[in-house]
């Protein structure tokens, strides 16, 4: 198997995996939650390195830390969840760059962390991948009409006689999973663009939960597939061109919703309405 195959079975599993478990997210509003996940592991991975462990062993202990320390700001009485979280994603990133410049030593790149460089994905890469992805599309089929419920009607989840915070706890759990086995891989920029945007899209074009449970992963490896072959034809980065098209996808889908919200406000002229009154009767509805 050549290296750009291997990159490409490793992109398309990624992107299969973030669109989701990204459904999962955007749905809960923890989109700022993962993106802080995502920047903030970068300590992890330095003080792993300098240790002499694995990156993805760090890595995972900073996201424990990482919800250990929003889980206690949110029951704070004056809370500031997302404000904390905005902190957290500035203050750990930083907090990397700081360690990474006081040991010069260190063989991580701020550039690789954040873009990756997928075209290097090992063996090792592709099997933990898709090995993380059988787990979850594993815990989907089991749990996964139990965790739309918890997200949609906690307080009806709770009647029921269950825990939300057990979901909450199992969606922070498999947002870890999908970032520390994505970011070795495609970096923590590329990461989050296939997290985000895939299922947002989905969710512009779909009317239903199951629905962006089954687009929003085709969306995704849509982005991975045709990133990393715009990347080659280009002569570009795989990481920037597979987040581009994540994007541009977004927009087509956001595009395409706006469009549909534009025809129902129009209603049609009946037979043997006025023109000027049909005329009006449409303006009105572009107006609003």
């Amino acid at each position: 198997m050549s290296y750009f195959d291997r990159a490409l079975i490793v992109v398309t599993l990624v992107g299969a995996l973030s669109g989701l478990v990204g459904t999962f997210i955007v749905l809960r509003k923890r989109v700022l939650f993962a993106q802080a996940l995502t920047h903030a592991t970068f300590p992890g991975a330095v003080v792993a390195t300098l240790v002499g462990i694995n990156i993805q062993v760090g890595a995972i202990a900073a996201c424990a830390s990482i919800i250990v320390v929003l889980t206690l700001i949110d029951r704070l009485p004056r809370r500031g969840v997302q404000a904390a979280t905005g902190v957290v994603l500035a203050g750990g990133f930083a907090a990397g760059v700081l360690l990474q410049a006081l040991n010069p030593q260190v063989p991580i790149q701020i550039d690789a962390y954040l873009f990756g460089s997928v075209l290097a994905s090992s063996t090792t890469d592709l099997i933990v991948v898709g090995g993380a992805l059988a787990i979850t599309v594993l815990v989907m089929l089991a749990v996964g009409k139990q965790l739309l419920f918890a997200i949609f009607d906690p307080a009806g989840y709770r009647g029921a006689g269950y825990d939300p915070a057990v979901m909450d706890a199992l969606l922070l759990v498999l947002t870890t999973l999908t970032v520390v086995t994505a970011m070795p891989a495609v970096g923590a920029i590329l990461a989050i663009a296939l997290i985000a945007a895939p299922a947002a899209a989905a969710r512009l074009v779909t009317s239903s939960a199951a629905g962006m449970v089954i687009v929003a992963p085709i969306f995704g490896v849509a982005s991975g597939i045709i990133g990393l072959l715009a990347s080659r034809t280009f002569s570009i980065s795989a990481g920037a061109s597979v987040a581009l098209v994540a994007a541009l996808i977004f927009a087509i889908c956001l595009a395409i919703s706006a469009g549909r919200s534009s025809r129902r406000k129009v209603r049609p002229r009946a037979d043997g309405e006025d023109l000027d009154t049909g005329l009006l009767v449409i303006l009105a509805g572009a107006g609003q």
